[in-house]
């Protein structure tokens, strides 16, 4: 029989992992996993089952909804050749519907990711949303005289390869390019020493910084969610419609009750302006067990009026000598940025980072529904 679609269900946190009723769950993961290990050579970046469970349980701030094409009436992990999903934020963007498709390598060529950007498609028009956004990835840059694309803010490229051709015949344009960096654990010691020492010298008696282990201390937690707001808009988006994602402290502690409830660990280090009190910037980074050797680097920021002072290199050697004690099995860490966003790129080069991917972000704006 040919392939068809099946709605995946709203997952229970009560259903045990092991459970026959999240196979459709266990196939999607499956399939990520097959495309992240083409393009990468390994899985670290694919969500694992906790954590794409727990990215369906949350229907209040961000709900997503996921489809997974299989072959037959089985309902088995080994069933699901494809998925779909979409997410439509409640907050801040929306307007906006973030679409992913894939398909297992082993299974392209069928019509299977036609059958399910189609099912998105619908979905999408159906909620009413006018921008569609997307992303792709590709194990490098194109080489010189290679067929590739360059995004509207003029910075990097992407090939012109069967998933960017797959993305513009469904009416995305290219917006932005991002460079995937991975760098590998644990940090010579003296070259982290020596970076956190001459940012602390720049930044003087005027900074000092704080390192959290997955709580946030309850005086610190509204300041810590401006830190967040303020993120949504001051990192580079180039061509991509993003308005101000409002976070509170009540989000904030939803968000970390998912995060345990997926078994991540979260390492927070912020910078205080010790004349205010007030926290001038930070940086997070993510662990699970299900991951064991990897690590995910997330937002870095400091705020615009803080800036020159080294502060982006004062709290990330600050984030990474507390991982490398509370996580010394990781092996690497990985992270995005904007590839014209230079002066973060300049510090995680600095760091050893080193270029691993480019990701493409794909963008599909609509007068009518």
């Amino acid at each position: 029989m040919p392939p068809h679609l099946e709605r995946v269900p709203v997952p229970s946190r009560a259903t045990a992992p092991d459970s026959p009723d999240l196979w459709a769950l266990r196939g999607s993961v499956r399939v990520r996993e097959a495309i992240e290990r083409e393009i990468r050579g390994h899985a670290d970046l694919t969500p694992d089952l906790a954590l794409t469970t727990e990215m369906m349980v949350d229907r209040v701030y961000r709900p997503l909804d996921r489809w997974v094409a299989v072959l037959d009436d089985s309902r088995t992990p080994e069933s699901v050749v494809g998925h779909a999903s979409v997410r439509l934020p409640q907050v801040g963007d929306t307007d906006v519907a973030i679409v992913d498709v894939g398909v297992d390598p082993r299974w392209r060529g069928r019509g299977i990711g036609t059958l399910l950007a189609e099912q998105a498609d619908a979905y999408v028009r159906e909620a009413g949303r006018r921008i569609l956004q997307a992303d792709t990835s590709y194990p490098q840059a194109p080489r010189p005289g290679e067929d590739a694309l360059t995004p509207s803010t003029g910075v990097g490229a992407v090939p012109l390869d069967a998933s960017s051709r797959f993305a513009r015949r469904f009416g995305f344009t290219l917006e932005q390019v991002e460079q995937q960096t991975t760098l590998a654990l644990p940090v010579d010691p003296e070259l982290l020493s020596r970076l956190a020492h001459e940012a602390a010298d720049a930044a003087g008696d005027t900074y000092r910084t704080h390192v959290w282990v997955d709580d946030i201390p309850t005086g610190w937690e509204e300041q810590y969610a401006v830190l967040m707001t303020r993120m949504s808009t001051a990192v580079p988006t180039g061509g991509m419609d993003h308005g101000e994602d409002l976070w509170d402290v009540a989000r904030l502690r939803d968000a970390a009750a998912r995060r345990r409830a997926s078994g991540r660990v979260a390492v927070i280090a912020v910078v205080e302006h010790r004349p205010s009190g007030s926290l001038a910037g930070y940086s997070v980074a993510e662990f699970t067990d299900a991951r064991p050797e990897a690590a995910m680097q997330a937002d870095t920021l400091v705020l615009s009026e803080h800036r020159g002072h080294r502060l982006g290199m004062l709290v990330k050697t600050a984030l990474l000598r507390t991982l490398a004690t509370v996580r010394p099995q990781a092996r690497r860490i990985h992270t995005w940025n904007a590839a014209e966003n230079a002066p973060m790129l300049a510090i995680n080069t600095a760091l050893g980072f080193r270029t691993a991917s480019v990701s493409a972000q794909w963008q599909l704006r609509r007068t009518e529904g």
